[in-house]
């Protein structure tokens, strides 16, 4: 029942985002949601969770085994991708997108509705090891003739929720302590962030408009995001010897649908971003449909 809750109260954000976009149309501004998100409200969230909890062994393993899980999946998509599509965008998309997660906009919140704050030093910084990927791995898979690592790297350094993320890292080796009146600031941001994030997500599904469907290529890339990632992590977790519970929470980052980021890249780099619109809107849709028993099913595993 309480999975179950949490789960629910996740979707009452998303919806309250979808309906208000439907209701006010271009009176609501998303581009100034997300830049309120970026650049205020989730670097407050990422030095607030990252000084939840002392840093130890487990806090930098779980990100390791993230990029050890995403980077075998990546070789065995290279491999699946040229079976499949015969399109050099198409290939792209598959590979690129089923690797990038929304684990800012629901991994954070969904790790907080079911395990509570003792999750969001684990899924903040997952977080950031997927924003390291996507302004690497990711840019590079989405215009591979310009692309450069400086230019990647420029645009990564630009993300405040790194600088404090370097800086609540810095402050939490220190053994430093924050003050309760500064920590209820903290955390006050930090739950605006999460809330605003759900939001932003459920604006983003009531703009979205499917115009021309791939639905070979919408598909695949959600069973890979939602499916073979998870099957993956569950195999590397199994040997890894992560306690049960931050494993479930990793393994929470792995299930949630496509990232819009994608979305943003497809764009830049005029990668069919349509397709890409659609197969996050697919991803999504799949996964309000399968969390609850992806979660019964952790239950049992872990």
């Amino acid at each position: 029942m309480s999975t179950l809750l949490a789960v629910i109260s996740i979707y009452v954000f998303i919806l309250i985002g979808f309906m208000a976009k439907k209701i006010f149309q271009d009176q609501i501004d998303e581009r100034t949601l997300i830049l309120l998100s970026i650049y205020f409200l989730q670097p407050f969230l990422t030095f607030w969770g990252l000084t939840r909890a002392p840093i130890d062994f487990n806090l930098i393993y779980t990100p390791f085994l993230y990029f050890v899980i995403i980077t075998i999946s990546l070789f065995i998509l290279i491999v699946l991708g040229k079976f499949l599509f015969q399109d050099k965008k198409d290939n792209t998309i598959f590979i690129a997108t089923a690797l990038v997660g929304n684990t800012g906009n629901l991994g954070i919140p969904l790790g907080i509705a079911l395990f509570g704050e003792s999750s969001v030093p684990y899924t903040s910084i997952i977080n950031i090891a997927n924003v390291f990927f996507i302004y690497t791995v990711g840019i590079y898979f989405f215009a591979r003739s310009s692309f450069t690592f400086k230019s990647s790297l420029m645009q990564m350094a630009k993300m405040p929720i790194l600088w404090f993320a370097f800086l609540a890292i810095f402050f939490n080796l220190s053994g430093s302590t924050i003050h309760p009146q500064i920590d209820l600031i903290l955390e006050m941001a930090a739950y605006a962030g999460i809330v605003l994030q759900l939001v932003i997500f459920g604006v983003y599904l009531a703009k979205t408009q499917i115009r021309s469907h791939n639905y070979k290529l919408s598909l695949s890339t959600s069973f890979a995001k939602l499916v073979f990632v998870p099957f993956i992590g569950l195999v590397v977790l199994y040997f890894s010897g992560l306690p049960n519970e931050l494993a479930m929470i990793l393994m929470i980052s792995l299930f949630v649908p496509l990232a819009v980021n994608n979305v943003n890249i497809a764009a830049l780099y005029e990668c069919k971003p349509y397709d890409v619109t659609a197969i996050v809107l697919v991803s999504t849709a799949l996964f309000l449909g399968l969390i609850y028993f992806e979660l019964e099913l952790l239950k049992w595993v872990f």
